[in-house]
């Protein structure tokens, strides 16, 4: 050993830290997967120069088919939905005893051409198809055409010879032409099997049959995405390819990981290619994924080695918080949207009895009837909750409340929990409800000698642990655990993931209000 050897083991030491630092850096400056940890579903997406566009799904949810804007792929934020209401229904109205929980518009189909948008939709509850149209997607005003049947799980799709197609269906998918005024199925036009059993390149025992369908064209060739999920298996994605639209089609397995599946392609205008799909992540819904896409003998290739990863080559993604969700204190100036994009309600709104106008800087929310549970109350105002880890929190009035209402703060889904105020014999009754087994159990917490309470929700989506916690405050300072764990539980009769909610409804008399001082969200604390 010479003199220098200590100084050349202590440089290459010193040079592996530094590696090792530029790595974690570069990882840090990275995206990562989820895209975003929150119940988006169904996404469709294009890039029109440089600015990439997105729908969702939120079905019963008023008003509905979100639209967001990303300038990087990695960063969104809602910029608008296609309708107030979908259609004026018992079941979209949450009257009579009706309810489209886990219905109204399903995945939705964002195409864009010829200068102009169209946004594609259908809804079983309603029997028809939906498309809507703009110039300008940012400013909405999206005109409505529908007919009717109701086109399962399209694909919205136009061709180079300016003909309009639509691919839809279970398994056994169909293709059709349409009108050129998108009044409907075109007359005298194609209208076929376009493949007799889309499920066969995942094997011969399928449990959910090939759905999902989203049609692209790169150079020559037609490709044909769409979700299947084997027996004993997970949810996969499936490739069909044409050189002609009418087919022949070959179809392979492109992706099976952890169950990501359904989406389509997307490209950069530095050439790049990723697949957009969603993952079900337990209570907080079905999350969005981005994957590498490579290219092999015209096949695209998705994943690295199979594998979809953590990281992305793109900006690092920063905080939902307002894009997709948002804080809000009720307190609007002259001109300014009655409610933030992140709100829906839950189903569709009566307008008489909710406010921001009749005590500035407070939601006024009135019962006009009467319910006898939680899920049938409407103007029940909500928006999603995100992982790893949020809360949610807010200041009621009660003072207004009249005998049997019942107000609060809940997290929303068939099996439901809520921290909130029943009136009572006089008194304001401080209880927690948990409906995790499906049935409602109250929990009395205390009676409440003050007409104000802060409420809040927490929930723990980590590793899909689906946890929440509720706790009140006399003083918006000191908080007190009330009423135990909720263990959430995503449902398919609502086909959705948990949400926060504020709420207010009668079981005796109507003509009761709260006022809502403010609603506030971000992390959880442990």
């Amino acid at each position: 050993m010479n003199n220098s050897t200590p100084y050349l083991y202590s440089m290459k030491f010193s040079l592996l830290l530094i590696s090792l630092l530029c790595l974690q850096i570069t990882n840090a400056q990275r995206a990562s997967n989820p895209l975003l940890f929150a119940d988006v579903p169904d996404m469709s997406m294009i890039r029109v120069g440089n600015t990439y566009y997105m729908s969702s799904t939120t079905m019963h949810m008023a008003p509905g088919i979100p639209i967001m804007k990303s300038t990087d792929l990695s960063n969104w934020q809602l910029i608008g939905y296609a309708y107030d209401t979908l259609a004026d229904t018992d079941a979209l109205n949450l009257t009579n005893g009706k309810n489209s929980y886990g219905n109204g518009s399903w995945a939705s189909c964002l195409r864009y051409h010829n200068g102009i948008f169209y946004l594609s939709s259908f809804a079983q509850n309603t029997g028809r198809t939906y498309i809507y149209t703009c110039t300008d997607i940012e400013q909405g005003n999206w005109k409505a055409h529908s007919f009717r049947p109701s086109l399962h799980d399209h694909s919205l799709f136009f061709d180079d010879d300016e003909k309009i197609y639509m691919i839809w269906g279970a398994g056994r998918l169909q293709i059709a032409e349409l009108e050129p005024d998108l009044s409907g199925l075109k007359k005298g036009g194609l209208n076929q099997v376009l493949i007799e059993n889309a499920s066969a390149p995942a094997g011969e025992n399928t449990g959910l049959p090939a759905e999902g369908s989203q049609l692209f064209k790169v150079k020559d060739w037609y490709y044909l995405f769409n979700i299947t999920w084997p027996k004993g298996g997970m949810r996969t994605v499936l490739i069909h390819r044409a050189k002609n639209i009418r087919g022949p089609w070959e179809g392979r397995v492109a992706l099976q990981d952890r169950g990501i599946a359904q989406g389509g392609l997307i490209d950069l205008p530095d050439g790049r290619w990723f697949s957009y799909l969603f993952r079900d992540y337990g209570a907080v819904g079905r999350i969005p994924y981005l994957v590498p896409v490579s290219w092999e003998n015209e096949w695209p290739v998705l994943g690295i080695n199979g594998k979809v990863p953590d990281s992305l080559d793109l900006p690092v993604n920063q905080s939902l918080i307002p894009g997709i969700l948002c804080s809000d204190d009720f307190n609007r100036e002259k001109g300014e949207a009655q409610l933030p994009l992140p709100w829906q309600w839950n189903h569709n709104p009566d307008n008489r009895y909710w406010s921001l106008q009749k005590r500035h800087g407070w939601l006024r929310l009135t019962n006009g009837r009467t319910d006898s549970s939680l899920l049938s109350a409407r103007n029940m105002l909500t928006q999603r909750t995100a992982g790893p880890q949020c809360s949610g929190r807010t200041l009621i009035d009660l003072k207004r409340m009249r005998e049997g209402d019942i107000a609060g703060l809940c997290l929303l889904q068939k099996n439901y929990g809520f921290i909130g105020v029943k009136k009572t014999g006089g008194l304001y009754q401080l209880i927690m409800v948990n409906a995790e087994k499906g049935q409602p159990v109250e929990i009395p917490i205390r009676t409440l000698s003050k007409k104000k309470v802060w409420l809040r929700a927490d929930c723990d989506f980590r590793n899909m642990t689906d946890k929440a916690r509720f706790y009140f405050s006399l003083n918006g300072k000191e908080w007190n655990p009330a009423g135990g764990i909720l263990q959430m539980t995503y449902t398919l009769p609502h086909f959705m993931g948990y949400r926060f909610a504020i709420f207010n409804y009668s079981t005796s008399t109507p003509g009761g209000y709260v006022d809502v001082d403010y609603f506030r969200v971000g992390p959880a604390r442990d």
